[in-house]
Order: C-alpha cells, then sequence, then structure tokens
C-alpha cells in the first residue's frame, strides 16, 4: 500500500501543476502547502513568477523553507512562505490567478468548512482554484477497512456524491462554476483515487 501511496501522490502533485499552468496563471497559492512539495513544482516552471505556500504547521513550514531557500533570497523572490491557515483572512492572499489545496479540506473540522468556503472563495477569490481530496470509496482497493481514513488526522473522507455536492454548492454559491475530476488508477465501480474538482470563477 506504501509504494501504492507514494505513486499517487507523486502523480498527484505533477497533475496539480500542470492543471495550473495550462490555467494560465502566473501568481499561485498553495493553500496548506506542507512541506513544499507542491512549491517545489510550481518553481520549477518559469511560468510562475509568483508563488506564496501558506501552512499552519510550524515545523511543515520550516521543512520547506529549508528545502526552498534559494528560492526565498534576493531583492524580490518568487516566493513568499507565510505561517497561518487558510481560514485566516489575510489581505495580501486576495485576487491571486491560482490557487491549490492539495489534500488539505479533510484536515478541516467540517463546522468550520463554511468558514473555509468564505475566506478562499468568498475573499481571497482567485480566479481558479484546484482541489483535491481522498475517494473513500476506493479505499478497500488499498486493503482499507470501510469506516478507515488514509492519515490519522483525517477528520472526514467524502465519496464522489458527497464531494460533488459540497462543491456545487460552494460553486452556485460563490460564483463559480465546477468541473468534478479524478487521478491515479480508475476502477469502473469505485472511481478514482484521488477525486478533484476545478473551480473557475464565473457562472457559465
Amino acid at each position: 500500500m506504501m509504494n501504492e501511496m507514494t505513486g499517487l501522490h507523486e502523480a498527484r502533485l505533477d497533475h496539480v501543476c500542470s492543471t495550473l499552468k495550462t490555467s494560465g496563471a502566473r501568481r499561485v497559492l498553495d493553500l496548506g502547502c506542507g512541506a513544499g512539495a507542491l512549491l517545489y513544482r510550481l518553481l520549477n516552471e518559469p511560468a510562475f513568477t509568483e508563488v506564496v505556500g501558506v501552512e499552519q504547521s510550524i515545523l511543515r513550514l520550516a521543512e520547506a523553507r529549508q528545502m526552498l531557500q534559494a528560492h526565498l533570497v534576493g531583492d524580490t523572490p518568487r516566493l513568499t512562505l507565510l505561517p497561518g491557515s487558510y481560514t485566516d483572512r489575510h489581505a495580501s492572499l486576495v485576487g491571486f490567478d491560482a490557487a491549490a489545496m492539495v489534500e488539505t479540506i479533510e484536515h478541516i473540522p467540517l463546522p468550520m468548512l463554511s468558514q473555509v468556503e468564505e475566506t478562499v472563495f468568498g475573499y481571497f477569490r482567485p480566479r481558479v482554484l484546484f482541489m483535491t481530496t481522498p475517494n473513500r470509496e476506493y479505499n478497500p482497493l488499498f486493503g482499507m477497512a470501510a469506516n478507515a481514513f488514509r492519515e490519522p488526522d483525517h477528520k472526514f473522507e467524502w465519496d464522489r456524491l458527497k464531494f460533488k455536492r459540497w462543491a456545487s454548492g460552494v460553486a452556485l454559491r460563490q460564483g463559480y462554476r465546477v468541473t468534478m475530476g479524478g487521478i491515479g488508477d480508475y476502477d469502473a465501480e469505485a472511481g478514482y483515487p484521488t477525486q478533484t474538482a476545478l473551480f473557475t470563477l464565473g457562472h457559465l
């Protein structure tokens, strides 16, 4: 299972980076950037002129800072690392071209999801936001119990219908359109192991 998860993790990061690049974004937020794995990929793409990582864990942020130190120096560094939560209204994060939320929404307690929605979609309002989260329907294919979570810190894991309902509600309330998708090896019954939502500002 470990090798499967590692391969999925790498495929997920590559897919997110490619999707943001295809969107034409120049200024990108990584909301819940962890130790900087996605930031590393984004900074290797010259198309991205400004990259900001936001992370609540001081330890993970320190790891990102150590790995990406070369991008934090100079008169106009491409990278900014910001300690804190994306539920906080940082004025400097408003109006970016794109944002990524990779395997992070499931770490948020369910009662706080409305606060995430209002801050990320209502206040920051990136033109594009790409979100990934585990598909709980796929977990038995990893040899997991039906009610088990992929990480101990997960507060929930959505099935495809619940994620689609939540994402569609956010899009409708906040003035976005949303396209659902997936990453990884597709199963005819369970779908993809990682499910995705691509939010684009402006209704059809």
